[in-house]
C-alpha cells in the first residue's frame, strides 16, 4: 500500500462529500466530482526534495498528489517531463520581449498529446477498483491515450469517434486494440451513446469529467510547470479549451500547492482559448454567465478544441474569472497561420490548438490584455505529426541535368 492522502471527493456544484476508494460517476446533481486531499497532512510529510529526488517516470513523480493508493496500479508507458520552449525567433512577430513566451510542449508524452495525463490516471484508478471494460467519445486524442493505457492495464475498450475525427487518430486507436466505431455526428453525440451504454453493455463512462480522475491527472501540469519554473508560476497561461480538464486541473493543482506552502504570489491569469467556429466558453464569459448552452454546428480545423457543450463549464469559467483572465475566440485561417509561422521560424511542429495559443497571445498582446513583459505559458497539446500538412510538390530528376540555381 502506498500512503495517499486522499480524504473524500466532493461535488464540484454543491460541495456534497462522496466516499474515495469505490466507483463514482457523476454526483446526485450530475455534476463533476473533485479528488479532495488532506492537504495539512499532505504538506507535513512530503517536501519539494523529495519529488525532485523521485525515480519515478515523469508526472507519477507526483503521486502523493495523486489519488492511486496502490504503486502496482500506476500504469506507465515511460512519461517524460515535458519541455518549456522559448519562441526565440517569433518574439518580433508576436510583440513579446525575448524569453517571455514559453511553449509547454505536451506532445513529447506517450500517444503524442496531453491527453495521455488524465487517461494514465483514469486506467489506473479503473484499474485500482477493478473495472476492466472502459468507453469513451474522442475527437481523436483522447481515445488514443485511453487505448494504449487501457491496453496496457490489459482491459478492454470501446471508442466513438465523431465521422471527421483526423483518419490517423482513428487507426492509431484501433491499431492498439480498442474496437472503434465512427458516428455521424459529433463529440458530444458520441457522448449520448456512451452514457446510454453503460447499463446496456456495463462498460464504465470515462468521458471528460464524468469520473473524478482525468482532472487530477491533467492537475500534474500545474504541478510540474510550477516545478519547472523553481516552484513559482507565470504571469499568465494560455489554454486550448474544449472539454477543459486541463484549465481545471492546473487551477486545482495551484489552489493545493498554495494551501501546502509551496508556492506564493499571485496565481497565474488563466486564458481560455477556443475557435470561432466552437466557442461555447467564450461567449458565455463574455455574457457574464456561468454556463454554457450547445454550441449549434460546431466546427473548426482544430479538432481538439471541437467541443460544443462542456460538463464543466461554470468550473472553467469560476477559473478564467477568479485569476482575472479572460476567453477569447480565434478564426481557423489565423490558427493555421500561427501553426505555419512558428514551424518556419522556431522550428516546433505545433498541433492546430496549440497554434491556437499562440494567435490567442499575439492578439492579447495587440490589445493590451498581456503585458510584453509578462512571462506567458502556451500549452501545445499534441505534435503535429498527427495533422495535415501541405503537400511537397518539387522534384528532381536524377537522370537529367540538374540546374543548382534552383537551390539559392
Amino acid at each position: 500500500m502506498t500512503e495517499t492522502f486522499v480524504s473524500h471527493l466532493e461535488c464540484s456544484m454543491t460541495g456534497q462529500r462522496y466516499e474515495a476508494g469505490v466507483v463514482q460517476g457523476l454526483s446526485e446533481v450530475g455534476r463533476p466530482l473533485l479528488v479532495r486531499y488532506d492537504l495539512e497532512r499532505l504538506g507535513a510529510s512530503v517536501d519539494k526534495t523529495s519529488i525532485a529526488a523521485s525515480s519515478a517516470p515523469g508526472f507519477w513523480r507526483y503521486a502523493p498528489f495523486l489519488p492511486v493508493t496502490q504503486a502496482e496500479n500506476r500504469v506507465s508507458l515511460g512519461e517524460v517531463v515535458t519541455p518549456l520552449i522559448p519562441l526565440a525567433n517569433s518574439t518580433a512577430r508576436l510583440g513579446a520581449e525575448p524569453g517571455k513566451a514559453l511553449v509547454k510542449d505536451e506532445g513529447r508524452l506517450p500517444t503524442g498529446s496531453f491527453k495521455a495525463r488524465g487517461l494514465c490516471l483514469a486506467v489506473s484508478m479503473a484499474k485500482e477498483l477493478g473495472l476492466d471494460h472502459l468507453a469513451i467519445p474522442t475527437n481523436g486524442n483522447a481515445g488514443a491515450a485511453m487505448a494504449a493505457y487501457a491496453r496496457r492495464a490489459g482491459q478492454k475498450g470501446t471508442v466513438l469517434c465523431p465521422a471527421d475525427t483526423p483518419d490517423i487518430n482513428i487507426r492509431e486507436i484501433r491499431q492498439q486494440g480498442m474496437d472503434v466505431w465512427v458516428v455521424n455526428g459529433l463529440i458530444n453525440d458520441c457522448g449520448k451513446i456512451v452514457g446510454a451504454g453503460k447499463e446496456a453493455v456495463g462498460w464504465f463512462d470515462v468521458s471528460t469529467l464524468k469520473e473524478p480522475y482525468r482532472v487530477e491527472g491533467k492537475k500534474t501540469m500545474g504541478l510540474e510547470l510550477a516545478e519547472q519554473l523553481g516552484w513559482t508560476l507565470p504571469d499568465v497561461i494560455f489554454y486550448p479549451t474544449g472539454g477543459g480538464t486541463g484549465l481545471i486541473g492546473m487551477w486545482k493543482a495551484f489552489h493545493e500547492l498554495k494551501e501546502i506552502g509551496w508556492i506564493d504570489g499571485p496565481l497565474p491569469r488563466m486564458v481560455a482559448v477556443q475557435a470561432e467556429g466552437c466557442a461555447p466558453i467564450v461567449k458565455a464569459w463574455e455574457a457574464g454567465e456561468e454556463h454554457a448552452p450547445l454550441w449549434e454546428d460546431a466546427h473548426t480545423v482544430a479538432a481538439g478544441i471541437r467541443v460544443p457543450v462542456a460538463i464543466g463549464d461554470f468550473l472553467i469559467i469560476r477559473a478564467v474569472r477568479e485569476s482575472g483572465g479572460f476567453a477569447m475566440a480565434l478564426p481557423d485561417d489565423a490558427i493555421m497561420a500561427a501553426r505555419d509561422h512558428v514551424a518556419k521560424e522556431d522550428g516546433l511542429l505545433l498541433c492546430p490548438e496549440g497554434a491556437a495559443t499562440v494567435e490567442a497571445y499575439r492578439r492579447a498582446l495587440a490589445e493590451g490584455l498581456v503585458r510584453p513583459g509578462d512571462r506567458a505559458v502556451l500549452y501545445n497539446c499534441a505534435t503535429g505529426l498527427k495533422y495535415p500538412m501541405a503537400a511537397v510538390d518539387q522534384t528532381l530528376d536524377k537522370d537529367a541535368e540538374i540546374d543548382f540555381s534552383r537551390f539559392t
